[in-house]
C-alpha cells in the first residue's frame, strides 16, 4: 500500500480517537449541539441563523432536508403566498431544488431557475395516481417534448428551452404584462426567462400609424385633461386618443412632436 495512504489512514484514526476521548472525558461535549457543529457544512443564511445548531428542524436522518419541514415554518407566509408572482409556492412541494442553505450569512438563498420549475411540475404530474388526468397530461407532455425538433424550437425562440416553454407564464407574471393582453397569454413566443427585454425587437418606423395596436393610452387621455393639457401642449386640434403618432414620437412617450421632451409634472 502507498506510504502516503497509510499515513493518511493512521492520522484520520488518531484524530477520530482523540475526538472520542475528549468527548468521553468531558460529558458536556457529548451534547447533540457539539456534534452538529462538527458536521455542519457551513453557516445558514441570516434568516435561518437561529437554527444553526438545530439540524433536526430541517433535516431528517438519511433523507436529508425535507419540504414538509420548510412548510411548517413558512405555510403562514401570506405575503409570499398571496402575491401573484410567488403564489406558486403554495403547491410546489419542493424547496431544496431552488433554495440552498449553508452558503453563508449574506449569500442569497434562492435563484429562480425556470428549467427546474418546469421539471418540478413534470414530477408532480408523474406522481399522480395511475389513470388520473394529471398522469395522462404528464405522458402527453413528455411525448410532446420528445417529439419537438430542437432546431425548430431554437428558431422559434432561441432564448427559451422547450421545457421552459411548457410553463404558464401568465400565472405568475400577468400583472406585469405591458401589452395589456393585446398579444395573448403565450409569452414564450417572444420572451425569455432571463429578462423581459428582447434584444432582437425593432420598433416600427416613426411613420407608422398603428401605435394603438400595441400601446394603450393612459387614463388621463380619456378625461378632460386630454383636451385641456395634452392637446394644448402638442398644438393639436381634433385629434383622437388612438392617433398617438400625431403627438408622440417613438424615441420616448414624452418626446412630443414640435415640442421635444416634455416634463409633465
Amino acid at each position: 500500500m502507498n506510504r502516503n495512504v497509510v499515513l493518511s489512514v493512521v492520522l484520520a484514526f488518531l484524530v477520530g480517537a482523540l475526538t472520542v476521548a475528549i468527548a468521553w472525558r468531558f460529558p458536556e461535549l457529548r451534547a447533540k449541539a457539539f456534534w452538529q457543529r462538527q458536521a455542519s457544512p457551513g453557516p445558514l443564511s441570516a434568516a435561518h441563523a437561529f437554527l444553526d445548531h438545530q439540524c433536526s428542524a430541517c433535516h431528517t436522518p438519511v433523507k436529508g432536508a425535507e419540504a414538509t419541514k420548510c412548510i411548517v415554518c413558512h405555510a403562514n407566509n401570506t405575503a409570499l403566498l398571496q402575491r401573484q408572482a410567488t403564489a406558486f409556492h403554495a403547491s410546489i412541494g419542493a424547496c431544496t431544488q431552488c433554495h440552498a442553505e449553508h452558503q453563508g450569512r449574506v449569500i442569497a438563498t434562492a435563484v429562480m431557475d425556470h428549467q427546474k420549475l418546469a421539471l418540478i411540475g413534470l414530477h408532480q404530474l408523474e406522481q399522480q395516481g395511475a389513470g388520473s388526468d394529471a398522469r395522462l397530461q404528464h405522458h402527453e407532455l413528455v411525448a410532446w417534448l420528445d417529439s419537438r425538433d430542437p432546431v425548430a424550437a431554437v428558431a422559434a425562440n432561441p432564448h427559451l428551452t422547450p421545457l421552459e416553454g411548457t410553463l404558464d407564464c401568465g400565472s405568475c407574471h400577468a400583472t406585469r404584462d405591458r401589452h395589456w393582453g393585446l398579444f395573448g397569454k403565450d409569452c414564450a413566443q417572444c420572451h425569455a426567462t432571463t429578462q423581459w427585454s428582447i434584444a432582437e425587437f425593432r420598433h416600427p418606423p416613426p411613420t407608422s400609424m398603428d401605435c394603438a395596436q400595441c400601446h394603450q393610452a393612459p387614463p388621463s387621455h380619456y378625461m378632460e385633461h386630454f383636451k385641456m393639457v395634452s392637446m394644448t401642449v402638442a398644438g393639436q386640434e381634433n385629434v383622437q386618443v388612438t392617433q398617438c403618432y400625431r403627438c408622440h414620437q417613438t424615441t420616448a412617450w414624452n418626446d412630443i412632436r414640435s415640442v421635444g421632451l416634455y416634463k409633465h409634472h
